[in-house]
């Protein structure tokens, strides 16, 4: 009998391929590439589907931090408080601005950032908050906002794993000054190479971030300011434009799989990080591994020789990245113990039953060593 093979990404098109197909073609016959009528399209879609008034198109989602940051006027001499566990660019994005991330520990349950270690981390030369949406889920955004609003702090929100997610029923992006959107290949919403978008509700700040997004410029040679080059194409926009329709029904169907996993992994030797809002959008299952390195590499082995693929999410807190050695030592005991301890199962609208199935067979079938 042939074993499942189970990957743990599909990138391929597949419902959306004709959709994206005619988009393509549609660009390369119009003969427009750069800042024309597939970016205006897509702003004001996305904006639409984000719940947001503006919608802003850059490179990445990085630069979409960076540039939402610099448009409020952060940058050095600046502090901003950020969660450990993420992917780099979340604390990369305000490098860039000239500021100085500042790590506080995440909450054990959601593994995203700690209200509490956010206010403790408060120095006087904090001015912002980029709390990460990680994995899907909303951070604790009405604490945060609370925490904001008593020292007087921008809070941009990393939306780069959490398109359409919600938090209390508001939608991500929407509850700070901004958002960040990526559309990185893997992503919920996944361009066929790199792309990014803010999100806001404030009109001068959409204008002030479409003018940094293109080198500073108010109009063609006209430079106001210190702009950056960070434009996202028209080949880009017009794939996410077919893409973003099927956004909704992809988004129900990661619940409906997360939902699976939920059911049928009691009992198997790893811990499910609970779902703390329902508005979560599963970009990722983690869970954590019961034991240590060692046991997560043992299981990530055993899931391996069993035919199913696995990747970790993230192997090494920010704040211990050599990157960030000049950075004042924090002590984040959560984020480290997540790091250890954490790994993602597949997930993705193209999965089926079946194969969430056979992943959850192999996890119970696991013996710690």
């Amino acid at each position: 009998m042939t074993r499942l093979r189970v990957p743990f990404l599909s990138a391929a098109l597949h419902e959306d391929a004709a959709a994206v197909r005619a988009a393509i073609d549609r660009v390369v016959a119009s003969g427009w590439f750069i800042l024309g009528p597939e970016v205006e399209a897509f702003e004001r879609e996305f904006a639409a589907a984000a719940g947001a008034r503006y919608a802003v198109g850059v490179g990445t989602g990085t630069d979409a931090i960076a540039l939402a940051l610099r448009a409020l006027g952060i940058g050095r001499g600046d502090e901003v408080i950020t969660t450990p566990l993420s992917a780099a660019y979340s604390a990369l994005a305000i490098v860039m601005t000239g500021a100085q991330p500042v790590f506080a520990d995440i909450d054990a349950a959601r593994l995203t950032i700690d209200p509490l270690a956010v206010e403790a981390a408060i120095t006087p030369r904090t001015r912002a908050i980029v709390p990460v949406h990680l994995y899907g889920q909303a951070a604790d955004m009405a604490a945060i906002e609370r925490v904001a609003a008593a020292h007087d702090l921008a809070i941009v929100e990393d939306c780069c794993q959490a398109h359409l997610a919600r938090s209390s029923g508001r939608p991500v992006g929407t509850i700070g000054a901004a958002g960040a959107f990526s559309f990185y290949p893997t992503k919920n919403l996944a361009a066929l190479g790199d792309g990014g978008a803010v999100v806001t509700g404030d009109a001068a700040l959409a204008k002030r971030i479409k003018r940094l997004r293109n080198g500073g410029q108010t109009d063609r040679y006209h430079h106001l300011e210190l702009g950056v080059n960070t434009r996202l194409d028209e080949m880009q926009a017009a794939i996410l434009r077919a893409r973003l329709p099927y956004l909704p029904r992809w988004t129900t169907r990661r619940r409906e799989l997360a939902a699976e996993y939920r059911r049928l992994l009691p009992g198997a030797p790893v811990a499910i990080p609970p779902e703390r809002d329902d508005g979560h959008v599963y970009h990722l299952f983690p869970v954590l591994v019961a034991g240590d390195v060692d046991s997560r590499a043992a299981l990530q082995q055993h899931l391996r020789t069993s035919g199913i693929d696995t990747l970790i999410h993230y192997p090494i807190p920010i704040h211990r990245q050599p990157a960030f050695a000049e950075l004042q030592a924090v002590d984040a005991p959560r984020a480290d113990d997540a790091c250890a301890r954490v790994l993602s199962l597949p997930l993705h609208p193209a999965l089926d039953g079946h194969a969430v199935a056979a992943v959850a067979d192999a996890l119970r079938s696991w013996q710690t060593p």
